[in-house]
């Protein structure tokens, strides 16, 4: 693998426009001091590719054309309104004191998840009452860490079942919603997505 590029998208206001951040051979940078207004950004990079600190989207939509892996920087940024498509897994969103340079610009509001796949996304320090999120396959557990007794009785489904009980108490103190893709957590608990809905049926701090 050569050098990548380096293309710097900063200090400017961009509104109603398209962007394509799509080549594998580049590193995007978007911020600081960025501001989005309406437009549309195509993903099609790693996480590795894609750099955020210090932007702000309004009213835009993320279509992601190739699965976004474990992106925690959309932490750095401030969505409003925003929209996503796509399948995005292990990825942070929202305001989170201390991580890395640039966190004090997180933010997330208003923003619909309906059309993405979410699967292990955290809601970090946002109220996600605000915030639509993915149905069935998808579920999403509201303020998992002030829930974690009630989750610690629950009985999950399959030959792992703990490992949604252990995993929990590893999220940070901030994590206000955490998502999951069933097909996935079901494999992982070596049971099926229709028992795991069975359990998920019954708690009311969970979205399906």
């Amino acid at each position: 693998m050569g050098w990548l590029e380096n293309v710097l998208i900063e200090d400017k206001e961009i509104a109603n426009e398209q962007l394509e951040l799509t080549d594998k051979n580049s590193l995007y940078f978007l911020g600081p001091n960025l501001s989005l207004r309406n437009c549309t950004v195509i993903l099609k990079v790693s996480a590795r590719n894609l750099i955020i600190v210090g932007a702000r989207f309004i009213d835009c939509t993320f279509e992601v054309k190739q699965e976004l892996k474990n992106h925690q920087q959309w932490v750095k940024a401030s969505l409003q309104r925003c929209r996503f498509t796509g399948r995005l897994t292990g990825c942070d969103f929202g305001h989170w004191p201390g991580y890395g340079t640039g966190w004090e610009h997180g933010a997330i509001e208003d923003c619909d998840f309906t059309e993405a796949r979410l699967d292990g996304c955290r809601i970090m320090g946002s109220d996600p009452a605000t915030l639509r999120f993915p149905r069935w396959p998808c579920f999403t557990i509201l303020d998992p860490i002030g829930r974690a007794r009630e989750l610690d009785r629950v009985q999950w489904p399959g030959a792992h079942g703990d490992i949604i009980r252990n995993t929990l108490i590893k999220n940070p103190p901030g994590t206000r919603a955490l998502t999951y893709y069933a097909p996935a957590s079901a494999k992982l608990l070596e049971t099926t997505p229709e028992k795991l809905r069975a359990v998920i049926e019954k708690l009311d701090y969970i979205l399906y």
